[in-house]
């Protein structure tokens, strides 16, 4: 396995801390959710390092990168602009994106709005928002009661941080579908990194910057650029004791991708797939990115 290494990178007038492994000239970036960052890719990077130059960066406002002060600054079409900072400054042309949780709403939306920069698209748990809002129940609702409570101002954080942090304690022992993925170290390492000035307004302000947004199906009149559908090769990977997304709310996630789609279902895995399920997703992602599509397409036709 080859070792992790760590950096920096000024973009989009931020400065982002990044992990990475390997190297070459085909890049490979991994985009954490919440309440995550870079270590949320541990399983991922060595193992990935052996093939391809993979970074995983600390999110704006996660971590050890860069927290602006306003909510506005968490939108997704704002943090799209950080990602395609990243290619540039590894001097490529185009990148493979990974992303689990909100890095899977970027990474729709990277791929949506910036097609000719992604050579592969590779999405966990998050369907894209059309396929959201047109799935949304009464049932997918209440699993996503958390995502409400944080519009309100100030209680968030106060629930976050409460008696050392014992929701975060909950996040990572209660609601995985593998008992035991996370150790005591590892949850002691995502309470260090949330400990960081700033960082839990910064980690509640994506939800409070674009939860109205993303619900919205007025989102398409608002901003007409956008493209919701995706054109590069994706693989789907979806664990279906998700607490927050039910398997309902993904059907259809294929209708909005023109290129080749793939999808993997883990039946016995929670939210954290890639850390409750790092073998499965391991090879999953190893086997879909050493895909030659040109030729698969060429086979097809």
């Amino acid at each position: 396995m080859t070792a992790i290494r760590h950096g920096y990178a000024t973009v989009n007038g931020l400065r982002l801390h990044y992990a990475e492994s390997g190297s070459g000239d085909e890049l490979v970036i991994l985009l954490h959710g919440f309440p995550e960052f870079w270590y949320s890719w541990r399983h991922q990077l060595p193992a990935l390092g052996e093939h391809w130059h993979v970074i995983a960066p600390d999110m704006r406002g996660y971590n050890l990168s860069d927290k602006p002060a306003r909510v506005e600054d968490y939108r997704v079409d704002v943090i799209v602009d950080d990602i395609i900072g990243l290619i540039d400054h590894f001097g490529v042309q185009k990148a493979a994106i990974v992303g689990h949780d909100w890095g899977a709403s970027v990474a729709w939306r990277v791929a949506q709005t910036y097609p000719e920069r992604i050579s592969r698209l590779v999405v966990m748990q998050v369907p894209p928002a059309a396929v959201w809002r047109e799935n949304m129940s009464l049932r997918q609702l209440r699993r996503s009661w958390y995502m409400f409570f944080f519009q309100l101002p100030g209680l968030p954080e106060w629930m976050v941080t409460r008696k050392n942090f014992a929701a975060i304690d909950r996040t990572f022992t209660d609601s995985v579908g593998r008992n035991g993925t996370f150790s005591t170290a590892d949850i002691e390492n995502y309470k260090e990194a949330l400990r960081q000035p700033g960082a839990i307004t910064a980690a509640i302000n994506y939800y409070r910057a674009n939860i109205g947004r993303l619900a919205s199906r007025k989102t398409k009149k608002t901003s007409p650029n956008i493209d919701e559908r995706t054109r590069v090769p994706t693989l789907f990977i979806f664990a279906e004791q998700d607490f927050a997304i039910i398997p309902d709310t993904v059907r259809g996630t294929e209708n909005y991708v023109d290129a080749p789609y793939r999808e993997v279902r883990i039946p016995d895995s929670g939210h954290w797939v890639q850390n409750e399920a790092a073998e499965e997703v391991n090879t999953a992602l190893i086997e879909f990115l050493s895909t030659d599509f040109a030729v698969v397409n060429e086979t097809n036709a």
